[in-house]
């Protein structure tokens, strides 16, 4: 089955500083706190600027995040969204997720962080969760779905599945992420997982 494709444009501009201190970048952050057309990411001296959020990478983030809360309904899981909350290890990282959610219970760390990658920078995206121990890091990108999980030697390995949804298959996602009406795509993707045996 071939997967209908999201198109992707260059709308987004990624601009990466180095030897960027701490100090520099709560400060940059402070300045840019009411601009909400620009992400910051920080890791280890590295500083991504990336503005604007373009259309393409909102629309994919909230189909994501409708189409997985769906499934949880459906399935009774219990969940929280979390959404895009900074997680920062002072000193050291911080990343803002697309979305993000914990799972049973309502936590301090989310259980699964989101990303959606239209402009790819520099940054390990995976190392900016490391030091919280978010179990689970998934990332969108040229309609694509990768998952990595967090090990116990506290590295992301890739899996084909998720440890939280043994029996959603990531492909399923993207078949509907990709038909352009947002209300349909969930509403069919509803009816799919409800029919499945």
């Amino acid at each position: 089955m071939s997967i209908p494709l999201v198109e992707q444009s260059a709308e987004e501009k990624l601009i990466t500083l180095k030897d960027v201190s701490w100090e520099q970048f709560k400060g940059i952050e402070a300045q840019l706190l009411d601009n909400h057309n620009v992400r910051l990411s920080y890791l280890s001296g590295m500083l991504e600027i990336m503005s604007p959020i373009g259309e393409e990478h909102e629309y994919v983030k909230r189909t994501l995040g409708y189409l997985l809360e769906a499934y949880m309904r459906e399935l009774g899981i219990r969940f929280y969204g979390r959404g895009g909350y900074t997680l920062e290890e002072p000193g050291y990282a911080s990343g803002t997720p697309d979305e993000s959610y914990s799972i049973g219970t309502k936590k301090e760390v989310p259980d699964i962080v989101i990303e959606v990658i239209i402009t790819s920078g520099t940054i390990n995206r995976k190392e900016l969760y490391k030091p919280k121990k978010v179990p689970e890091v998934w990332f969108w990108k040229s309609n694509s779905i990768k998952i990595f999980r967090l090990s116990e030697q506290g590295e992301y390995e890739e899996v084909e599945i998720s440890g939280f949804f043994p029996n959603l298959d990531p492909s399923l996602l993207l078949q509907y992420i990709a038909i352009p009406d947002q209300y349909d795509a969930v509403q069919q993707f509803i009816q799919a997982i409800r029919h499945e045996p």
